[in-house]
């Protein structure tokens, strides 16, 4: 697949990595987003940014013209969010994205390759790791409106032949992952730490995730891009779990110290563990993770030390 294309969301922390794996690829780059991000240094050139709401088809339809290729990150809930105003979540986000469908086949755009949630759209699972093909039983609104957009984008390509590929990922890292917003617990819990602050856990710390480093995230997007066999659903981890008690182990490692830490009760919207099945993107899209664990998080803590010493995240 070839032409411009254009990152809905990219000003943000994953976004930011898809397009440094877009940088090197020979085709022009534009991103859509609420704001521009800050300057820095770190930014690949030559790409375009249009400001913009979603849900607003005059920003759109600017921001779309001329593009073949569309990455869609846009969400504007959060799993822990997300239940609190299901209609909120289903508006901003299924509707948004099915009038975009409808502006996208109309503007000629080929393929669509869509960022969805391998820790949300399966629920509790029967098997680890959980396979593309498990039953999808999400139990929060997050999830339901992922797994509905999916459907969404099957049943544009059925009618209109609007390609697409789905990217079911676990739960992302690396640099310019911000803990004053909760982005995730990786670089909350290494936020805390590296100030002595009380980490909060739901639950015992036995909950178990699938942590997978950006960067390596960011090169599946740019192989499901080029991808045109007939798979359209991929998971996107590590293929390993970390209960949250080894994830605060692993930073005890990092710094060489204990780290204070305070258990609450669970919540509702955790399954007990979420570990991906990605033999499929290994065989498809010819891709696994190239990155540690370990060289993620010490990745990720040196981005934390250079953000908080040059004022970018705001304390609490």
């Amino acid at each position: 697949m070839t032409g411009r294309v254009l990152v809905l969301g990219g000003a943000g922390f994953l976004g930011g990595h898809i397009l440094h794996a877009l940088r090197d690829s020979g085709r022009p780059v534009r991103v859509f987003d609420r704001a521009r991000p800050p300057v820095d240094r770190d930014q690949p050139p030559d790409v375009e940014y249009y400001e913009g709401d979603f849900g607003n088809r005059g920003d759109l339809d600017a921001a779309i013209s001329g593009c073949n290729v569309v990455v869609h990150l846009v969400s504007t809930t959060r799993p822990k969010t997300s239940n609190d105003d299901p209609a909120h979540d289903l508006e901003t986000n299924v509707v948004a994205t099915v009038r975009f469908l409808d502006l996208a086949r109309r503007a000629g755009v080929k393929k669509i390759v869509y960022a969805s949630s391998g820790g949300t759209v399966y629920g509790e699972p029967d098997v680890l790791p959980i396979p593309e093909q498990h039953a999808t039983l999400p139990v929060c609104s997050y999830g339901i409106h992922k797994l509905a957009i999916e459907r969404y984008l099957a049943l544009y390509h059925r009618l209109y032949g609007l390609d697409y590929c789905v990217l079911r990922m676990s739960n992302p890292f690396g640099e310019g992952q911000r803990p004053d917003v909760a982005q995730g617990a990786v670089s909350v819990f290494l936020d805390k730490a590296m100030r002595n602050e009380v980490i909060e856990i739901w639950g015992d710390g036995s909950v178990v995730r699938d942590y997978v480093y950006a960067a390596d995230v960011a090169r599946a997007f740019r192989l499901a891009i080029e991808y045109d066999g007939p798979h359209k659903v991929f998971n996107i981890g590590s293929g390993h779990g970390l209960s949250l008690n080894e994830l605060l182990q692993a930073i005890e490692s990092l710094f060489g110290r204990p780290v204070a830490r305070h258990y609450g009760p669970g919540r509702s919207l955790d399954v007990l563990a979420n570990v991906l099945d990605i033999s499929n993107a290994e065989t498809y899209l010819r891709w696994r993770p190239e990155f540690s664990f370990h060289e993620g998080l010490r990745r990720t803590l040196s981005w934390l030390r250079a953000a908080r010493h040059e004022g970018a995240i705001e304390h609490h």
